[in-house]
This record gives C-alpha cells, sequence and structure tokens, in this order.
C-alpha cells in the first residue's frame, strides 16, 4: 500500500505536465481553427503598433474587394501625424525627392528659367553657369520639343515640362528651338547638370548705399549665398542692409542660426529648442560674424514662418535692428526627417523653439481651433491694414536685452507696422496680374523690343529713363480688355502709377532678369521705404 501512495507521488508531477501541455496543445488547435473559420480573424496582440499592423493585414487578407495596401498606409500614416499637430506629416517615396529639392538647393537638368506663354515654353532667362547657358541658350528663345516630346500645344503644364527636361545628370536632351529673327527652329542639345536653386531670390544696392537681400527659402546653401551676396553689396557701398524675409516660409533650423550668427556678437542667444524627449539646446552666436556692425532692417509678413521667425526673433529680442511689417506666421515647432526604409520619410515634431527672450512664438492650435483659416481670420478683423487689430495676449510678456516689452501668444509683431498696399489688392490690378494679362503684355512687348529695350545699356539706365506713358498704359487697356478685363471708370492716379510700376518690372525682368524686376519695385514698396529709413543714421 505504502509502495502504490509513493509511486502516485512520484508520478503526478508528471502527469501534471503532461495535462498542462495537452491543454495548451489542444488550446493552440481551437485558436488556429477559429481564425480559419469564414468572418473570424483574432488579433494576436493589444499593443498599439502591433494591432495596427495585423489589421492592415486583415483588411488585405479578408477585404470583399483587393486593397492598394500601399495607398491605404500611406494615407493611414499621413492621418496619424496630421492629428498630432499642423506639421507633422508623413511623405510618400515619390513625393520626397520633389520635396527636398528646393532644401537641398539642387536638381539636375538643363538650367533655364522659363514660363508657358500662349501654350509655349518661352526661356526667360539661362541659370547662370548652367548647361543650357553654355550652349548659347537665351532669353526670349521658344522651346518646341525635347527630344521626341512635343512641348508646343494646348494644355501644356510646368509638370509635362519639368519631365520632359529634368533627368539624371550627365544624361542628354535634344531641344527643338525657335529664336526670334531665324525663320526655322534648329536643334541644342545639351548635357543635364546640377543647377542651383538659389535661396537669395536678389541681392542689390540702391544708389543711397542700401543693400536689399531677399531671401526665399532657407536651404542648405542659404548661409554660403548670402555672404556672398553680402559681400558683393559692400564692395558696391552698401552702408546699411534691408533682410527680405517676407513670404519665406523656413527651412532648415541650422541655416537660420549659422546666418542670425553672421549679425550677433559673441555669446548672443539666437534660439533654444526644447521638447518632451529632447533637452534644451541653445543655440548662441560665435565671434565669427562677419555682418555684426552693419545697420540691419528685417522684413516679416503674415508669410514669414519658422526659421525667418528665428532670424526675426533672434535680432528683436538682442536688439540689433529693427523689424518691419505685419505679424508673422507664428510656427515655433521643430520637425525632424526620418527616413523610412522604403524611401518615404516622416517629419515629427520633436521640440519646440523659443527666442532669446523665452517666447515660444508658435501659435494655438489643437480641438476647437481653426489652425488653416487664422490668416482669413486676421483679414477680416482687419490686423492687416492696423496693428491696434493684432491680437496680442498681454499676459505673456517679455523684455528684450534693453529692457523692451514684446510678447508671446503666435508670431513675432514687427517693431514698425506697415499695412497691406491696398493698391496691390485693388480690384483692376488684381484681375490684371491674377488674369495673366499683364505679365503676358509684358513679355510681349519685351520680345518684340528686346534690342531696343537691351540699348538703354543696363537695367539702371532702363529704370531711370524709360517712362510707360499713357499711350503704353492705353494699349495695355485695349488688350486686357480683350481678356475679359475691365478697367475702372474714373482710373485712380494712383492705381495708374501702380500699373505703370508694375508692367515696367515685368519689361525689365524680361530683359534683365528678377534683379531689375526688383530693383524698380522697390520704388514703390512701402515696407522698404520704411525700413530704410529705420535704419539710416542720423
Amino acid at each position: 500500500m505504502e509502495r502504490r501512495k509513493l509511486t502516485i507521488w512520484v508520478l503526478l508531477p508528471l502527469l501534471l505536465a503532461l495535462t498542462l501541455v495537452s491543454g495548451i496543445w489542444l488550446g493552440s488547435r481551437l485558436h488556429t481553427e477559429r481564425r480559419s473559420l469564414p468572418g473570424i480573424f483574432l488579433l494576436r496582440s493589444t499593443s498599439p503598433s502591433d494591432k495596427l499592423g495585423e489589421v492592415i493585414d486583415l483588411l488585405d487578407r479578408q477585404y470583399v474587394d483587393s486593397v492598394r495596401t500601399e495607398e491605404l498606409v500611406d494615407g493611414v500614416l499621413q492621418d496619424l501625424l496630421q492629428r498630432l499637430d499642423p506639421h507633422s506629416y508623413y511623405i510618400s517615396a515619390t513625393e520626397l525627392q520633389a520635396a527636398q529639392e528646393p532644401l537641398e538647393g539642387s536638381f539636375e537638368g538643363i538650367g533655364v528659367e522659363f514660363a508657358i506663354q500662349r501654350d509655349t515654353i518661352v526661356v526667360i532667362a539661362p541659370v547662370d553657369g548652367g548647361p543650357s547657358a553654355a550652349k548659347g541658350i537665351r532669353a526670349g528663345d521658344r522651346i518646341l520639343k525635347a527630344d521626341s516630346t512635343e512641348l508646343a500645344g494646348k494644355g501644356i503644364t510646368n509638370d509635362d515640362v519639368m519631365n520632359a527636361l529634368r533627368g539624371e545628370g550627365g544624361s542628354e536632351v535634344t531641344m527643338e528651338i525657335l529664336r526670334s529673327g531665324r525663320t526655322k527652329p534648329f536643334e541644342v542639345t545639351v548635357t543635364r547638370g546640377k543647377i542651383p536653386i538659389n535661396s537669395v531670390a536678389t541681392a542689390l544696392v540702391t544708389p543711397d548705399g542700401t543693400g536689399f537681400i531677399k531671401l526665399s527659402r532657407f536651404a542648405r546653401t542659404t548661409h554660403e549665398e548670402v555672404l556672398k551676396a553680402a559681400a558683393e553689396l559692400k564692395r558696391k557701398g552698401m552702408k546699411r542692409l534691408v533682410l527680405d524675409l517676407r513670404g519665406n516660409g523656413g527651412g532648415y533650423l541650422d541655416a537660420a542660426t549659422d546666418l542670425a550668427d553672421e549679425f550677433l556678437p559673441e555669446g548672443r542667444m539666437i534660439v533654444y529648442t526644447e521638447g518632451r524627449t529632447h533637452p534644451r539646446k541653445d543655440h548662441v552666436a560665435t565671434a565669427q560674424g562677419t555682418l555684426e556692425n552693419i545697420p540691419l532692417a528685417v522684413l516679416i509678413d503674415e508669410g514669414s514662418a519658422s526659421a525667418s521667425e528665428i532670424i526675426a526673433g533672434a535680432i528683436q529680442d538682442n536688439d540689433r535692428g529693427v523689424i518691419v511689417g505685419r505679424r508673422s506666421f507664428g510656427k515655433g515647432l521643430v520637425q525632424e526627417h526620418i527616413p523610412l526604409p522604403d524611401h518615404s520619410a516622416v517629419r515629427i515634431t520633436t521640440a519646440r523653439y523659443h527666442t532669446p527672450s523665452g517666447r515660444c512664438i508658435q501659435r494655438p492650435y489643437g480641438e476647437g481651433i481653426d489652425y488653416g483659416d487664422e490668416l482669413e481670420q486676421r483679414y477680416d478683423h482687419g490686423e492687416l491694414l492696423n496693428a491696434d487689430s493684432a491680437h496680442i495676449d498681454s499676459s505673456e510678456v517679455y523684455t528684450t536685452l534693453n529692457g523692451r516689452k514684446v510678447y508671446g501668444s503666435g508670431g513675432i509683431m514687427p517693431d514698425v507696422f506697415v499695412p497691406a498696399d491696398t493698391t496691390e489688392g485693388s480690384g483692376y490690378l488684381s484681375e490684371l496680374y491674377f488674369s495673366g494679362a499683364l505679365n503676358q503684355f509684358a513679355f510681349d512687348v519685351a520680345d518684340r523690343d528686346r534690342e531696343r529695350l537691351k540699348g538703354y545699356g543696363s537695367a539702371d539706365a532702363f529704370n531711370t529713363h524709360y517712362v510707360v506713358g499713357p499711350e503704353m498704359l492705353q494699349r495695355l487697356r485695349t488688350y486686357a480688355q480683350g481678356q475679359g478685363v475691365r478697367s475702372p471708370a474714373p482710373e485712380s492716379e494712383r492705381t495708374k502709377h501702380a500699373v505703370a510700376m508694375r508692367l515696367k518690372a515685368g519689361l525689365a525682368r524680361n530683359v534683365w532678369g528678377s534683379e531689375a524686376f526688383y530693383a524698380i519695385m522697390l520704388d514703390a514698396d512701402s515696407a522698404f521705404r520704411k525700413a530704410r529709413a529705420s535704419v539710416v543714421k542720423p
């Protein structure tokens, strides 16, 4: 009897283990069978990340229609990131290259600035030092064909032109060109190469020694471009500088801090960033600034964002220069670019940036806030015309280096307010511009009279001596009427002057390029005039 009891106690653990293993095996069989039954799919994990993958797998395997999984995932990722904040987003592999080009500072192509005029690609200007300039392509040339692709005809788009003319560096494209004064087209073969995408839209110095640099983005090449432009302007007699950041939506943080360093003395705070998982990081000026002593004004408006606001905030908080214009956009979030294995990428917000005084200039977003329509609300509230209409949170008060009060709550408020030009927004000028009638008329006149206009010798001489008279304005009115644009009756002298100035600048752009355009437009630019007056030493 005792022996039987002993045997049972010895075998009991083995029997229990066998029972446990059998239960696990039977459970797994039942689980597998349930998963194989029609309409039944059990998720294996409660982890949020695993759950998402399993649901995508479920749809791929069991959804009633075929599923484009890649497009589905792209859409889910985009929606997921957009729920976090307005500036975190997903970039598919096909979109990534186009998104990167403006910030990387170059692309591969033939190197021409072009416009589509009456369904024909017209060269506005070849890029200096580019492949087309080396082959003798010049302003006014019509590109009719690229290899076997017809580029002249109804419905041609910018994308069509880009697809035909861009390509891998070292590859060739044979273009059919029609040039004014020649009755027949001719062919030119161009080897594609690296074409710079410039951050500096234009750099010039006015006769009174005011330098003007228009910056369109903050890319890898921005710092180097501005230094080169400033050195050239100094050589031409620059005594003060107006840095135009209007409409500049930003770009690389390093490009902004490197540029701000040029204006600030050693040890001055430029900006600091801080986030939940990113400890505070200070960006401080070094001793290498080359523009520390030049009188400075910075132009901003509602289109100035991100890196532009870093510059404006650093200059304002350090009392280094005067900020002129209207309240900036209000983007104070730092995005980190993270590539994914399939060559797509995500840009996620990792930190907020703060100006030297401590301001976070990110405007509010989130539940119940119409972030996208905020700029329209500024217009409705009258902020674009009156500084007193701007929303300022008086509870967020900060002080500059010299003790001046500045405010947070979204965007950089300028030191000198300049209302939007109501003439630019007038019905007639707007219709002339947005209908394309003004640009087309300027192109036609410049194209027909190119040699006569070049006879002025230079853009400066053209600006000084050429006058858009009543006869030219009447010809424009007649042409515009044919395009469905009616002139006001009576037409104010201010409107006439604005139209004449814009037409003259358009002629100059078509003959001498963008620098000539800006030189003329600055004469009528109230923000530039106020900025220049603010930095002229008594």
